[in-house]
């Protein structure tokens, strides 16, 4: 297995680096998101592309080139003690093959992103390294829910107070038991995206899942195809998140518990983790206990040195 990789925990003072690995992004959201990152007391610096969009496929920020540009710059500075995402949408895929994973990973700095960014949480945590499945640097909603953003500052700045990664939202259980190991995971659409592709990192340990805009045939599709392809072969525990934007909540539920509960592994659904405005930031990479019986998700380690 490999070594877990820990970060040291952000202070006040520290600069962090905004950047736009995937869509464009809007100023006045960036500025609203940013000031909260300011209130705790980090120097914010926003990297060139983030609010440019590509002419050519405008649902991008800026050009693949730009953006991996951005990217490395802000990750290989020793000035930036951390990288915020600006926002998820689409592109850190397109991306993927002109970064090496193995370079950037070998610098342990915080890293906070979600939904498209689970691209570049799957190559870090292959490689050891913590990173913070949680609300980005222009998410005004999610930044601006107390509890959401409350749970963000303390995992980053006070990671030893967070104890139970589920609440104060909580969940619910679906097959009790326990279990341990890595917490890995992220958006399901991205992660079925990576099966066939030279970053695939097939899971060993507890997976977080969620997803937004997808109705029941297309997560059921996904499973499946996860499902067949034996992605689920090391995965010893299930924590669903939210599934957000869809027309069919009832039906997408009922098939994520009709494809995963027949797993047999210890499962919870309902957490407070996705693109609903309470976002609970947890700690992929790092070693977690689920208690599915009890609905508690406890780090086995301090997230962040």
């Amino acid at each position: 297995m490999t070594d877990v990789r820990r970060p040291r925990r952000l202070v006040p003072g520290d600069r962090v680096a905004v950047v736009a690995p995937a869509g464009p992004i809007k100023a006045e959201r960036l500025e609203l998101g940013t000031k909260y990152l300011r209130d705790w007391g980090l120097e914010v610096e926003v990297m060139p592309s983030v609010l440019a969009r590509d002419q050519r496929l405008p649902y991008l920020a800026g050009d693949d080139a730009a953006r991996v540009a951005d990217l490395r710059a802000a990750w290989l500075d020793d000035r930036y003690q951390g990288v915020f995402c600006g926002r998820g949408g689409y592109g850190v895929q397109r991306i993927l093959p002109l970064l090496d994973l193995d370079e950037l990973a070998a610098v342990e700095k915080v890293f906070v992103g979600f939904s498209d960014i689970t691209g570049l949480h799957e190559g870090f945590n292959a490689r050891g390294l913590v990173t913070v499945h949680g609300p980005m640097a222009a998410a005004v909603e999610q930044l601006g829910a107390e509890a959401g953003r409350e749970r963000l500052r303390a995992l980053l700045f006070e990671p030893e107070s967070v104890t139970d990664l589920l609440a104060p939202a909580g969940a619910r259980t679906v097959v009790p038991g326990t279990a341990e190991g890595r917490l890995l995971g992220g958006n399901l659409a991205l992660l079925a995206s990576s099966l066939g592709t030279p970053t695939l990192a097939n899971p060993a340990g507890i997976v977080v899942l969620e997803d937004v805009s997808e109705n029941g045939y297309r997560v059921d599709r996904m499973l499946t195809q996860l499902l067949r392809a034996g992605w689920f072969q090391h995965v010893t525990g299930l924590v669903i998140g939210d599934f957000s934007d869809t027309d069919e909540g009832a039906l997408v539920a009922g098939v994520i518990r009709e494809r995963l509960a027949p797993l047999g592994l210890p499962m919870v659904v309902g957490a407070a983790i996705g693109h609903e405005d309470l976002n609970l930031a947890v700690p992929l990479g790092l070693p977690v206990r689920l208690d599915a019986t009890s609905a508690t998700l406890q780090p086995l380690q301090v997230p962040f040195r």
